[in-house]
């Protein structure tokens, strides 16, 4: 099966990467960045282009949700299957008389950072059994966890990552500008995040809860409030609220 993989960004060039490293046969990388494209050729051995999109029998598109349309109008081969790698688009956003289909990695992806590519899990979804068996097949070679979905079930999995990953991490953000204004290395608060990251593997994220907000210490809670303004404090508010409403405390 010939594969081409278009895009250039850090989920084309993962699973460019995986790939290569379990011995699934790239027939290219095609995208607009030559400057990217070049490095992900480079490193890889992998054939790309920004101009000619070889013939395959998988095309998989990994770009921008805003971007997907548009660029699987490019594919004109009829007999083929296509796959976008988004995990909250339609597999009906792609245009084309192919066969259209969802391959959604759960996982925040950066070219430089290294990854285990095994424990990713894959969510795929396809028009009909046949391209499911491939895409499942494909995705089994990298990766140790592959599970059928449905567009409806891929946007709940991806609202859940947003809340897990990118509202976490936005708050390691916030934590830093915080330690940074007082000249705190962020270094030292890394034990105390990897600790709770951890704990998460053996207990649940429920029962690990601590903090002065599950135990409900009004003295803390003010303190904090006075250290901090603007939307700081309105993070720190809205967070309180939420974990004394989950722990159904006054």
């Amino acid at each position: 099966m010939q594969t081409v993989i278009i895009g250039s960004g850090n989920v084309a060039y993962h699973l460019a990467k995986a790939f290569v490293k379990n011995g699934v046969s790239l027939a290219q990388v095609f995208g607009r960045n030559e400057t990217e494209l070049q490095k992900i050729s480079s490193e890889l051995n992998v054939f790309y282009s920004t101009q000619k999109l070889e013939d395959a029998d998988l095309y998989i598109i990994c770009v921008s949700d805003h971007s997907v349309e548009d660029i699987s109008k490019i594919i004109s081969k009829k007999d083929c299957l296509v796959a976008h790698t988004s995990g909250s688009l339609p597999k009906e956003i792609l245009v084309g008389e192919y066969r259209k289909s969802s391959f959604y990695p759960l996982q925040t992806f950066s070219k430089s950072k290294d990854l285990d590519y095994k424990k990713i899990p894959f969510f795929i979804e396809t028009e009909n059994s046949g391209d499911q068996k491939i895409l499942t097949d494909l995705a089994s070679k990298i990766s140790e966890n592959v599970m059928e979905s449905t567009h409806k079930k891929r946007k709940y999995i991806h609202l859940t990552a947003v809340f897990a990953c990118n509202f976490v991490n936005h708050l390691f953000s916030r934590a830093k500008e915080i330690s940074d204004a007082q000249e705190i290395p962020f270094d030292y608060f890394l034990p105390l995040i990897d600790e709770t990251v951890q704990k998460i593997h053996e207990i649940d994220p429920k029962s690990a809860q601590t903090g002065p907000a599950v135990r409900n210490d009004k003295r803390v809670l003010e303190l904090h409030e006075q250290l901090l303004h603007d939307e700081s404090l309105e993070i720190y508010k809205t967070m309180n609220q939420s974990i004394k409403k989950m722990y159904q405390l006054p």
